[in-house]
């Protein structure tokens, strides 16, 4: 199975046509995964703990919104047996079968895979250091041969405090250099710069003045490591002047 990194953004970014068009249309391309396994900015627990392995209500983990973006459902099968294969790869894995899907999980999902007919498991960041994450990821590489569909999600630049609404078309300079630097990494396949963007990245600390939204990624190289050289941005442009820029590692 191919890797992804993809930007989910706010619940809001559903009410995007075209980036919900775009999501649709990356997933019809994709082979079916056997069950997908979900790393989420919005879940930070230490050790790696996964979630529910059976439907449980969604996290509605974000304030202030219309009620209508609280009353999104979508209840994929849990995941048991990628657990238990997760159990294995991951040493001292813990598990918190109460915790259902936050946003940075359910929010694309809802867009790529409607019918909520694929089993589901969310993972947590166990720490922020790119390094680690990447190291992580290569734990979970033999996943890929078994079907499993490895999505980390985050925002490819996250700066609430600068958003611009209706900046779309001409967006910030440091949100414009920083997409292009890291597509230019991702694609081709400089993950030692990517490792140390925060010295090698233009605008780093404004683009990400904390970086959960860019680890994410580091999971999904790590994922990705030895396997081939398809390296591609699937989703590009912006949503209030940050960048949604999304990847797919073949």
């Amino acid at each position: 199975m191919p890797v992804l990194y993809l930007s989910h953004g706010a619940p809001p970014l559903a009410d995007d046509a075209e980036w919900t068009a775009r999501l649709a249309r990356w997933a019809a391309d994709l082979p079916r995964p056997a069950s997908i396994l979900m790393v989420s900015a919005h879940w930070e627990e230490a050790p790696a703990t996964v979630g529910a392995t059976r439907t449980v209500p969604l996290v509605y983990d974000f304030w202030g919104f219309e009620r209508r973006y609280y009353e999104v459902r979508y209840e994929a099968p849990g995941a048991p047996e990628l657990a238990a294969e997760l159990h294995k790869l991951v040493p001292g894995l813990h598990r918190d079968e109460e915790r259902g899907l936050d946003h940075g999980a359910y929010v694309p999902l809802v867009e790529m895979y409607p019918d909520a007919d694929v089993p589901v498991l969310q993972m947590s960041m166990p720490t922020l250091d790119p390094r680690r994450l990447y190291d992580l990821g290569r734990r979970l590489a033999p996943l890929r041969d078994q079907g499993v569909l490895i999505v980390g999600s985050g925002f490819t630049t996250h700066n609430l405090r600068e958003i611009r609404p209706g900046a779309d078309a001409d967006p910030p300079a440091w949100s414009a250099e920083f997409d292009e630097w890291t597509d230019r990494a991702v694609t081709s396949g400089d993950v030692d710069a990517l490792l140390d963007f925060r010295a090698k990245a233009p605008a780093a600390a404004i683009a990400h003045p904390r970086t959960e939204h860019f680890a994410p990624l580091f999971v999904s190289l790590g994922a990705h490591e030895g396997g081939g050289d398809d390296r591609r941005a699937v989703i590009d442009g912006y949503w209030h002047g940050l960048a949604k820029r999304s990847f797919q590692l073949s």
